[in-house]
């Protein structure tokens, strides 16, 4: 078993290496300061619209009310399971990981692929809407398979001497892109989620008569029955379907993630006097990291390389995943849809892993505390899947309260993560074998968390990191080449319902309802 796993490391070290490159990193990025520029900032320029219409509008029946309609579920819900399958072990474990690889200056990275993503995301769920289509179950699908078969796929440029078609590339582009999705849903959306839950429940509610027992290697019995009890609880909910997904996450998600800004804001509160100077290491070592990330400009690419790897791990922006559940929503406005986008990287990011960040760095004082700024030192008897419950527990230090509190807030975190992503992995596997064949991919996905109570923490998130970039890759393409149609379907929105025009929506590829 050994043998097998270093040689899976060595192959997915190559992969990893190449697609998480200066190409991977400049087409994820560039797509996004792209979408900013050519829609004119919409998420600055028209973020008192867009912040009205998603979380001021949580009030309104339309947005919250369950839908009635087959496999439809209500814009609240495609937020709250969008968000269980982004906000997962990256917002806490993954930040941790970030900053004791390219220290305090890979936050600021994070902020920067965050801001740019809010509209790669945006872009992602306008087209998703405006493709999505009925299955063989008379229920929605929509992903970046679509928007690359016909959206892509349907163009063709012309002129005087030749004529060059791109309906084999679209659909080379959408088979590819739902091979990376099925692979990463047993990436991030199982074996990195489960290998953090287990890690954490095992150091905070450590059974030592069977922590003791190794089944092979370091892997404990422990480990192993933490992982088949979480695969237990994925078959009940996910061998449900979507409904049952949407029903579990729109009660778990915003709890989960409103405890746990309050208990970050409870530390950060006591170490008050720590905020500035985090702040200030954050932006400084950004561009000028500390000794043990590397000098010069080195330094600087390790720090952003983190930011920007763990950005995408945590808020997804770029990969195509969240289209796949935004696009089961029953509103018909593809823009609409496209702000509930904006709002889950703000809120994944900006609020849920700036708090992590901030709970790491103030806990004790940068220079000591669980994590020293200057020298990149974890506190005695922490790593970077526990660092934040070490955080916690300095000051909710009772029988150890502040590492439990983490680890059920990990384990929350991560098994709606679970959840969300068997959703995108069967309609990946939906596009390529049919609507009613998903079930065989949903029995695949709940077989696979096994392997993350049993894989290094190491090897599980580089597994992780290669499935997203090769994910995010076929995806960015079918965004930047249908830009023009949404900067179109964009500016259709704004005439309509900002400036008041009377002029013919833009909804749907085939029929405009």
């Amino acid at each position: 078993m050994e043998q097998f796993l270093k040689g899976i490391e060595s192959v997915n070290g190559e992969i990893n290496g190449v697609v998480w490159g200066i190409f991977g990193l400049a087409l994820l990025i560039g797509t996004g300061v792209i979408v900013t520029l050519c829609t004119k900032f919409f998420q600055v320029t028209h973020v008192g619209h867009w912040w009205k219409n998603t979380i001021g509008s949580l009030f309104k029946k339309d947005v919250i009310g369950h839908s009635k309609e087959k496999g439809s579920i209500s814009p609240f819900q495609a937020l709250c399971t969008a968000l269980a399958a982004t906000v997962g072990t990256g917002n806490i474990a993954g930040v941790a990981a970030a900053i004791c690889i390219g220290g305090a200056g890979a936050v600021f990275w994070m902020w920067v692929a965050a801001f740019f993503g809010m509209m790669t995301n945006y872009a992602e769920n306008v087209l998703g809407m405006y493709f999505r289509r009925k299955n063989a179950n008379d229920e929605w699908s929509g992903g970046a398979m679509y928007y690359l078969a016909d959206g892509m796929g349907a163009y063709e440029y012309k002129d005087k001497n030749a004529s060059v078609s791109f309906k084999k590339v679209g659909k080379v582009l959408a088979v590819l892109f739902c091979i990376f999705t099925m692979l990463a849903s047993f990436g991030i959306g199982s074996m990195g989620q489960v290998n953090k839950i287990v890690a954490n429940v095992a150091a905070a509610f450590d059974v030592n008569a069977l922590s003791s027992i190794n089944v092979f290697g370091e892997v404990s019995l422990y480990n192993v029955l933490i992982g088949v009890v979480i695969m237990a609880l994925t078959a009940l909910i996910t061998l449900g379907g979507l409904k049952r997904i949407a029903a579990v996450a729109e009660k778990i998600v915003p709890f989960m993630v409103v405890l746990f800004v309050a208990g970050s804001l409870v530390i950060i509160g006591i170490n008050y006097q720590a905020i500035i100077p985090a702040f200030k290491a954050i932006f400084v070592n950004a561009f000028a990291p500390e000794a043990f990330v590397g000098g010069g400009i080195g330094g600087v690419i390790i720090a952003m390389t983190n930011g920007f790897k763990r950005g995408v791990f945590s808020n997804e922006a770029g990969l195509g995943s969240s289209v796949m559940v935004h696009s089961n929503s029953n509103i018909k406005e593809p823009v609409k849809q496209g702000m509930w986008g904006i709002f889950e990287v703000f809120a994944d990011t900006m609020v849920v892993c700036t708090m992590t960040a901030l709970v790491v760095l103030t806990s004790g004082g940068l220079n000591g505390g669980v994590f020293n700024v200057s020298t990149g030192a974890v506190a005695e008897g922490l790593s970077d899947a526990t660092l934040v419950g070490g955080a916690f527990n300095s000051v909710f230090h009772w029988g150890d309260i502040g590492q439990k509190f983490i680890a059920i807030a990990m384990f929350l975190f991560a098994f709606t993560t679970v959840l969300g992503w068997s959703h995108y992995g069967s309609k990946a596997w939906e596009y390529l074998f049919g609507a009613k064949t998903t079930f065989i991919f949903r029995i695949i996905h709940v077989i696979t968390v096994i392997f993350g109570a049993v894989l290094t923490s190491s090897l599980a998130w580089d597994i992780s990191d290669t499935f997203n970039g090769l994910m995010m890759v076929p995806n960015l393409i079918g965004v930047l080449f249908m830009l023009p149609l949404v900067v179109k379907i964009t500016k259709n929105y704004i005439d309509r319902k900002i400036k008041g025009k009377d002029e013919a929506p833009i909804l749907n590829y085939k029929d405009g309802e």
